[in-house]
C-alpha cells in the first residue's frame, strides 16, 4: 500500500467523502446516454467512469482491499 492509497482511504472514508463519491459514481458511471449520443459523448462518458473507477480502486487498496 502506498502513500497516495492511504490518503485516498483518509479523503473519500469521512461521511462527507463517501457522499461526494457517491456523487461522482451517479453522475459517471451510473450515467445512461440516450440512443443519439455521440461517439464523443459516448468516449467522454467512458473516461469520467474510468476516472471515478480508479479513485474508487485507491481508496479500496488504501483501506486494505485489494481491488
Amino acid at each position: 500500500m502506498t502513500d497516495i492509497e492511504k490518503n485516498y482511504a483518509r479523503c473519500f472514508s469521512s461521511p462527507s467523502g463517501a457522499i461526494v463519491l457517491a456523487h461522482l459514481r451517479n453522475m459517471t458511471i451510473e450515467r445512461t446516454f440516450g440512443a443519439n449520443a455521440t461517439n464523443e459523448e459516448l468516449r467522454w462518458g467512458a473516461a469520467q467512469s474510468a476516472l471515478i473507477r480508479q479513485i474508487e480502486s485507491l481508496v479500496a487498496r488504501g483501506r486494505g482491499n485489494q481491488t
